[in-house]
Order: structure tokens, then sequence, then C-alpha cells
């Protein structure tokens, strides 16, 4: 394994984080603690969670996987784990979280952490995320900038949360000691900008890192929030590199392929768009073609993208975290990264 310095931190983070989402529904707390056991065993040193997981979110499973890791994480030396948590924001429909928090303000931030720590077992988390911006932005599967949405049906214009007010509250608990680092979600580049401007302007916490989907269908990072991370060290978390399974082409192979998209019907709208299947099929002739499987190809092009920091993989099973892991050995060759590019440009971001 590989290890990097996570923005402008002192902390060396494995190049692959073992992601958690799947924990308290598609896994049992047994199997998660078995896979990450067998990440720690493999050099991996980075688990990333959150208080909304597992998901898909339901009001039955909310906190669950954050219980389960802290129930591992109580029996690990604590110092050699990085463990990266998010606060949930404003979200239609998810009443059940801290009853629907309006905002990312002091107080919902504050009750968020709190609540975090107590089920992780831990007095601080290493890297604190905003899960998702408060502000009207498009993320999750949306594309278009809507400015409509920035008001209500009489006109009003929406209320959110200043990203300085944000950063106070931050500020507050890397002071007492309950996060070490901060960091972003789905986050677009005015919103990392407007986060480093802040810091740098009234002396708050930096962003160390921002937490977006990248993959082979969605290569949106590289039209402008690529250039934004590279000048202002902020690092990418890439999650979703094997495009909710599209990319390991079980769902080309085998329509009925038990997984996230079979089994949560109507989740993962980013995934229904046109032209995903035909992108996914051409992609996994490729690998095939060069003795690669779909998931070799498709996680070693992240894996080793000059400005992927670390790749969060997840897995329902220790056979897929096995073959994850080992893809980590895999690089791809310049006639395939020639390929890939020609797909790219022929089938572009299908998955935005």
């Amino acid at each position: 394994m590989e290890y990097t310095k996570l923005g402008n931190t002192e902390m060396n983070v494995s190049k692959i984080c073992l992601g958690t989402m799947t924990f308290g529904d598609q896994n049992t707390e047994a199997e998660a603690h078995a896979q990450m056991d067998y990440a720690i065993a493999n050099g991996i040193n980075f688990i990333d969670t959150a208080e909304m997981y597992p998901v898909p979110p339901k009001a039955e499973t909310y906190t669950r996987t954050e219980t389960i890791v802290g129930n591992w994480l109580k029996n690990q030396p604590r110092d050699q784990i990085i463990l990266g948590g998010k606060v949930s924001g404003p979200r239609r429909g998810m009443d059940w979280i801290r009853g629907g928090p309006p905002s990312l303000d002091r107080a919902n931030i504050r009750a968020a952490i709190e609540g975090s720590l107590k089920r992780l077992q831990t007095d601080y988390i290493d890297v604190y995320q905003l899960h998702w911006p408060e502000r009207n932005v498009p993320m999750f599967g949306q594309y278009q900038f809507d400015p409509s949405q920035e008001f209500d049906v009489q006109g009003r214009q929406h209320e959110w949360v200043s990203i300085h007010n944000q950063l106070e509250t931050l500020a507050e608990l890397v002071e007492e000691g309950k996060v070490r680092y901060i960091g972003l979600s789905n986050e677009q580049s005015w919103g990392v900008m407007e986060f480093v401007r802040m810091a740098n302007e009234y002396n708050l916490p930096r962003v160390a890192s921002v937490q977006n989907c990248y993959n082979l269908i969605n290569r949106g990072m590289e039209f402008g929030m690529s250039e934004v991370l590279y000048r202002e060290n902020v690092s990418l978390l890439a999650y979703s590199p094997l495009a909710f399974g599209h990319l390991t082409a079980k769902y080309i192979d085998h329509a009925d392929a038990k997984g996230r998209v079979t089994l949560f019907l109507g989740y993962a709208q980013r995934y229904k768009k046109p032209n995903v299947f035909p992108a996914c099929a051409a992609y996994a002739k490729l690998a095939r073609s060069h003795d690669l499987t779909p998931t070799q190809l498709a996680l070693s092009f992240v894996y080793h993208r000059w400005f992927v920091a670390s790749t969060i993989i997840g897995a329902t099973n220790m056979t897929q975290l096995k073959e994850n892991i080992d893809a980590w050995h895999t690089k791809l060759p310049l006639d395939v990264m020639q390929e890939i590019e020609h797909l790219h440009l022929t089938m572009m971001n299908p998955a935005p």
C-alpha cells in the first residue's frame, strides 16, 4: 500500500480508503468487522463513515453504521486509524436525522458531532466532513445549477448558513479536540474556493479534502475542479469508483444480478441515464480485450489518477473486497489509457 498526505495536514492516508455505507443493512456487524480487519491487515489505515449511514438512508437504520464501526474501533490502536466522519445537512424527507436539520448551523453541527463521537466510541474524528452543501447546488445525480431553486413559491430567497459561520463552528470543534481536520463532500468548485477563501481571510480551519463521485462514467472532477484541488492543496477522496457496481459489468452480464441497483429500486438516479449501460459495456469489452476484469480497469483508472489522494471502496462480501484491494497492483499501460480516452470522448460522462 502507498500513502499520501491529506491536503495541508500532517496525516498520511492510505491510497485506498474503506467505505462503510453497507454496514448495518447489506452487511452484518460480524461481516463489517471482518472487512475492517482485512483492510487494516492489508495496509489500509483510512476508514470513512457518516451519521446517515447505511445507505440508502432509512429511519430504521440511521446511525447503525457508526455503532458498528465504534464497536470495532474501541478495540483498535486509535492513533493508527484515520477516521472520516460526516454531518448530514438539510434534505427533504429525512426528518429522522436530528428531527430534520433545517441548516448546517452551530446547534446542528454540534448535535451531530456529539452523537457520532458517542456511537463511534472515540474522543475525536480525524476528518470531519460536511456531507453535502446546505445551499442550492446540483448533487446526487443532478447536474445543472438552477437559480430558480434559490427562491420559494412566494419569491422569497431561501436563507442558508454562511460558509463563514459553518467554518466558525468547525473551528470550535477543532479547538476542543473533537475534530482534527475538516473536509467537504458532494461539493462544487465555487464552494471549495469559498471555503478556502474564508479560511484564509479569517484564520479559520482550512479544508483538507473533498469527497466527490469520480469514476470512468463520471469524470466531472476534471472540468475545473482538478485545477482548484491542485492549486489550493485540497485532496480528492473519490467515491463510487465502480459506479454502484455498474463498472464491474455484473448488470450487463446478468440484468438481475444482486446488488444495490436491484435491491433498492429507484435508488441512485445518477446511473439511470441513457448512456450508462452502453458506456459500461464498452469499458467492460475494453478491459477483457486486455485480459483485465472490468473491476480492475475501473479501479486502477481511479486509483492512479494524479489528483486522487485516496479512493473509497465498498464491498458486501470478502471476495469483492479482496478483488478491490488487489486491483491496486494493476497499472494500466499507455495504450489502454489511450483507448479509455477515446471511449470517454465518444460517450463523455454519461452519469454526471
